[in-house]
């Protein structure tokens, strides 16, 4: 059984991973894949536990908010709007009166939030979703290749984080243009309670030669079936045609050939790199890490990216079997993104906060 007690599994996985992989060193043997223990969730945060956080000051956000709120049903008491300048990173002072104003008018009812905009995405070198979660952190921009405060949400089971923890996880609503964003929002709608069905998804984990992002390849799933997926650890090298992908996990600068996978409603993919966070970063203008927003672009409903330099410890980044185990068991991609990450300080959550393919429909 897969599912298992968690205390055991994140524990071991920390310890295990608590000094970070040199970048200039040598890739160390990667030991044959096995699976570890993950707790049995209850619940998932709805549409009615949702906050909705709207910039005034920018028309992308004032236009896929509100088709949002329409689409999703989000309680207009759910529904703040606030004035943000237009750019990627808010200094403290921005943030701290955007923290204040949320803590001020969403009640304690709201358990999360989606954040219906692209920039900002990041409060100096943190990241936004996760300033707003755990509190800025100051000590990341003094080293920020040191470890990071600890989420408690890696180590959370229920539905009520902030009614429990006192947080509430956030995700970006985020697109290159407005109807990107609308068809981001279609697609995590899509993904509600499409799986399993006859013909399952599959979850690619995928090993590069990058020696400094392949990281995570010790973290891979064994080759297998679980109940709708298949589990399918493979070689960039060697790669076949990506069908019916729900997962696509990679470490390397970019990814080629996204426009030749088969993206199911409800898809989550990321790749571990330094900068896959910086939103506004476009291969097609000279640069030369791919952003995380490249993968919503091509049609994945959900991914992560850190916005200043972690390092590559792997608690910075998604673990591979418990993103996967979370997602499973019927939870929403913002919930699943959120306990796969114990280091997430510098990691913004991008997508649609609440597609959930394995959730039964009420």
């Amino acid at each position: 059984m897969l599912v298992l007690s968690l205390a055991a599994g994140s524990a071991a996985w920390a310890q295990a991973a608590s000094a970070p992989v040199a970048p200039s060193a040598s890739a160390p043997p990667v030991p044959a894949p096995a699976w570890q223990r993950f707790a049995r969730l209850q619940g998932r945060i709805t549409a009615a536990q949702l906050g909705l956080v709207i910039n005034s000051a920018d028309p992308y956000s004032v236009a896929v908010g509100e088709y949002y709120a329409a689409r999703r049903n989000i309680p207009e008491a759910h529904i703040l709007r606030v004035s943000l300048p237009l750019r990627a990173t808010l200094d403290v002072a921005e943030f701290e009166a955007l923290q204040a104003q949320i803590k001020a008018e969403l009640g304690p009812e709201v358990q999360a939030l989606a954040l219906a905009w692209t920039q900002p995405y990041a409060v100096a070198c943190n990241s936004i979703t996760s300033a707003l979660a755990l509190g800025f952190q100051p000590d990341i921009c003094k080293n920020s290749c040191a470890p990071s405060q600890p989420s408690p949400y890696f180590n959370y089971f229920g539905a009520q984080p902030f009614s429990d923890l006192g947080l509430r996880p956030a995700m970006l609503l985020a697109a290159r243009s407005v109807d990107s964003g609308k068809a981001l929002i279609e697609r995590g709608i899509a993904a509600d309670h499409s799986l399993p069905g006859f013909s399952p998804a599959n979850a690619y984990f995928v090993s590069t030669s990058d020696t400094a992002r392949n990281v995570r390849a010790s973290l891979f799933p064994p080759a297998g079936r679980l109940p709708g997926v298949n589990v399918q650890p493979l070689a960039q090298q060697a790669l076949p045609g990506l069908t019916r992908t729900l997962i696509y996990q990679t470490g390397q600068l970019n990814v080629p050939g996204l426009e030749q996978v088969e993206w199911l409603p409800g898809a989550l993919a990321d790749h571990l790199t330094s900068f896959g966070g910086q939103l506004e970063r476009r291969l097609d203008k000279g640069n030369v890490q791919m952003s995380a927003l490249d993968w919503l672009e091509a049609g994945a409903t959900a991914s992560y990216g850190t916005v200043s330099e972690p390092c590559n410890h792997r608690q910075k980044f998604p673990h591979p079997q418990f993103l996967l185990l979370a997602y499973l068991q019927g939870v929403s991609a913002l919930e699943a993104y959120w306990h796969s990450v114990l280091w997430p300080g510098q990691g913004v959550f991008i997508g649609e906060p609440l597609a959930a393919p394995f959730s039964r429909a009420f």
